[in-house]
């Protein structure tokens, strides 16, 4: 493969910012799994016959606390893919000035890949992998913590919070019942709790790459080290 205009650079500074939004991510995840317990509570007093005075104060609460959590998990999600999609794609780019071969997909899969239906449910691992893989130090054993479990980790843990949380979602808004308002809160409070655990795989997927890139560049001396 060409590594034509493929320039090595610092994906430190970005990584940072990945972290950060990673990190809100998580936070109104569990927020959001907070208000899940409460809403699951509230529902399971309705179908046990236990009503309050606050009851239907207390719903309308949690109703407009979940749709609060709902649109700053939309917007956290948005502004997250962004960030780490062009930290995705700078990786990779670096990838190719260290190893020009070995990649099975060209570096415009690491931003578009991401988009295109059923393909992306496997294109972007494997530029994953492929960027790993060239950016590991040059030695003839590879220890452990180089393996592709920080990656297959971090890919399962995405794939499965997005189909659950896809079907949490599909089966609130069709929920009439009290007990399918429960059952529905406890598949969405699964799907933050898996939302929670892929982003902190997340997060250590992008600090490990981050940093056996930053460390293979200042080693070189076929790599420059990455300018200031």
């Amino acid at each position: 493969m060409s590594t034509s205009f493929a320039v090595l650079k610092s994906p430190v500074g970005v990584s940072k910012a990945v972290v950060v939004l990673l990190g809100v991510t998580a936070a109104i995840d569990l927020f959001a799994l907070w208000v899940g317990f409460e809403q699951r509570s509230l529902a399971a007093d309705f179908v046990a016959g236990r009503f309050s005075a606050g009851s239907d104060a207390d719903a309308d609460r949690i109703d407009a606390l979940y749709s609060a959590a709902g649109v700053a998990q939309l917007c956290a999600m948005v502004a997250t893919a962004v960030v780490f999609i062009v930290w995705f794609r700078r990786v990779r780019i670096n990838a190719e000035v260290f190893r020009p071969d070995g990649h099975s997909r060209s570096r415009g899969w690491a931003s578009w890949g991401w988009f295109v239906p059923f393909v992306n449910l496997w294109a972007p691992r494997q530029v994953a992998t492929d960027t790993w893989d060239a950016s590991l130090p040059e030695a003839g054993l590879i220890p452990q913590k180089y393996s592709h479990i920080v990656v297959n980790r971090w890919w399962s843990l995405w794939l499965v919070s997005n189909v659950i949380g896809r079907l949490a979602g599909s089966q609130y808004d069709k929920a009439e019942s009290i007990g399918e308002i429960k059952t529905a809160t406890e598949l969405l409070m699964l799907s933050d709790a898996l939302d929670v655990a892929a982003a902190v795989a997340a997060i250590l997927f992008v600090r490990s790459l981050t940093r056996m890139q930053n460390e293979k560049a200042l080693r070189g001396p076929a790599q420059a080290p990455f300018p200031a």
